[in-house]
């Protein structure tokens, strides 16, 4: 079988090589050993190298011989063992189904026509009838002339690294189906408070005797099994990233939703409208923010059991950069806000930290499953808004929604059909106690961010090197077994110098000197609260990456 070419140095221009030279010349070889023999000792130091990186070489010759000269590595990968392969394209070409030989044909010839460099991905029949992944890359060399004399390429298996890419696809699917159940969920919602709302007033004018009573109770029954529907569809979703994007008056909305909740809140709740005059439009899907107003609604009325005040207010504010930094990430720009006001019991600080919180509530067993103020977040937040909620116990609670006013870089771009939060920052989380992961996890998924978990620093890396979408944080305990939180963070940021990462530990002597490392390395001492946490993350991933 023909050697393969142990080394050659070359200009290149375009990916083709031109005018190859060979070099057989190496000063770490002793001067006894000449000739023959020192072409040995290459051939043998590169296929001992192309064994380590499981990198086969191949020659194909394009005199028209079909001659391909292939390196031990790459019989090992094409599965044939040593000495038993032919040596022709053709040969090859039979190893292949074909599908994969007609693509690599083409390839091969585009190559020579067009001086496009060659690479390409495809299978290979093993076999035990399995199928492996190889990745194949090549030069055309060119003589005196331009005319193609040969190739000169490598073959890799990446069967192991299409299975990862695989796994990863079947994540970001079952993502989407989590998001699109989301949306169907929140849909669903709309038409069920519809219909829950108006079966409550037909059964109030029904006498029990009504022979049509029976039959509208079933209804509500229902209704109120596609309720637990909806329920399970939206902790499965976690998050509702799909909605469509319309331009709609606040003001409108507003009246029309009121004029419903007056009969269902009940007589005890007095419900009034101060709607400022020429409101600006603004961008979301209108039956998601009203399904928010109905959420903030039902939660005032239990707030107040005893009956009070519900007061539904909008207005244009001009949040100004003072304004914006104490209220992070909200930039400052041009806002309609709607505030919902209510005289109810009010809401002590622990609480309002955490009242976004999916499956969060304070109210009893079986009556609240804590998703409907998640919804809420989640729905201002996908029309480019804040929500915030301001409280004291014993003197009721106002959220206040602030939606970026229609025509601003957010509501174009919503209107683009790119929704603000559809790209969720994605944060690995590197901790080995179990308990303080979840924990971690918990009050960042509430943010909207993509997590990533691993319990140490060696699969952190794994995780990084396998992840092809972009990584935007690092969040690491200092302690954890092998790989220390700040060993991570040096070796992120040796490679990735752009990547924020957040060391956490309650032994300030372990996070001393990290700062001064890289500007990417922040710390964050323990114990700390969920909001300082959040608010360290909003920070880190603030700070211009180079």
């Amino acid at each position: 079988m023909p050697r393969p070419i142990s080394c050659c140095t070359s200009s290149t221009e375009g990916g083709i090589l031109k005018t190859p030279v060979a070099d057989t010349s190496d000063n770490s070889i002793q001067p006894t050993v000449q000739g023959a023999a020192a072409q040995d000792l290459h051939r043998g130091f590169l296929e001992k190298a192309q064994e380590v990186a499981h990198i086969g070489s191949w020659v194909a010759e394009l005199d028209g011989s079909g001659r391909l000269t292939w390196s031990a590595e790459t019989a090992r990968i094409f599965g044939v063992p040593p000495g038993e392969f032919e040596g022709t394209t053709e040969a090859f070409y039979q190893l292949l189904g074909p599908d994969d030989a007609n693509a690599v044909r083409t390839a091969a010839r585009a190559a020579i026509a067009n001086r496009r460099p060659y690479d390409i991905e495809h299978r290979l029949v093993i076999g035990d009838g399995g199928v492996r992944w190889v990745h194949q890359k090549a030069n055309v060399i060119r003589d005196a002339n331009n005319r193609a004399v040969r190739m000169i390429g490598t073959a890799q298996d990446i069967t192991e690294r299409r299975q990862l890419e695989l796994q990863l696809r079947h994540a970001q699917k079952m993502e989407a189906i989590g998001r699109l159940a989301g949306g169907v969920a929140h849909d669903l919602n709309n038409a069920l408070t519809t219909i829950a709302g108006y079966t409550e007033l037909a059964l109030a004018e029904l006498a029990d005797d009504h022979p049509a009573r029976a039959d509208v109770e079933e209804i509500r029954r229902a209704a109120s099994r596609a309720e637990s529907v909806t329920r399970k569809l939206l902790a499965f979703s976690r998050q509702q990233h799909l909605f469509e994007s319309q331009k709609f008056d606040l003001n409108d909305l507003v009246s029309a939703i009121a004029r419903l909740l007056e009969r269902m809140l009940g007589d005890n709740i007095s419900l009034r409208t101060r709607l400022s005059p020429a409101l600006p439009p603004v961008v979301g899907d209108r039956g998601q923010v009203e399904q928010a107003i109905v959420n903030l609604a039902v939660n005032a009325r239990d707030a107040m059991p005893g009956g009070g005040d519900l007061v539904f207010s909008t207005s244009v504010e001009h949040v100004d950069e003072a304004a914006a930094r104490l209220h992070a990430p909200m930039p400052a720009g041009r806002y309609v806000v709607l505030s919902v006001t209510d005289t109810g019991h009010g809401l002590d600080r622990e609480t309002q930290a955490r009242i976004f919180e999916p499956f969060f509530t304070t109210k009893e067993i079986g009556k609240g499953t804590g998703l409907g103020l998640a919804m809420v977040w989640g729905t201002v937040k996908q029309s480019g808004g804040f929500v915030f909620v301001e409280s004291e116990i014993g003197h009721g609670a106002t959220f206040r929604l602030y939606f970026p006013a229609a025509g601003s870089d957010k509501t174009a771009a919503l209107m683009d059909g790119r929704a603000v939060s559809s790209t969720p920052a994605t944060i690995l989380i590197a901790e080995d106690e179990r308990s303080i992961l979840n924990l971690i996890a918990t009050a960042l998924a509430s943010e909207g961010y993509q997590l990533l978990k691993a319990a140490s620093g060696a699969e952190a890396l794994k995780i990084v090197a396998a992840h092809d979408q972009p990584l935007d944080l690092v969040l690491t305990d200092a302690m954890m077994p092998g790989m220390s939180g700040p060993e991570l963070a040096r070796t992120l940021v040796a490679t990735r110098p752009d990547l924020p990462v957040i060391v956490m530990s309650g032994h300030t002597h372990l996070l001393a000197g990290l700062d001064a490392v890289s500007p990417a390395i922040s710390t964050l001492q323990k114990p700390f609260t969920a909001k300082e946490l959040r608010g360290r993350v909003r920070d880190a991933l603030k700070r211009p990456r180079q």
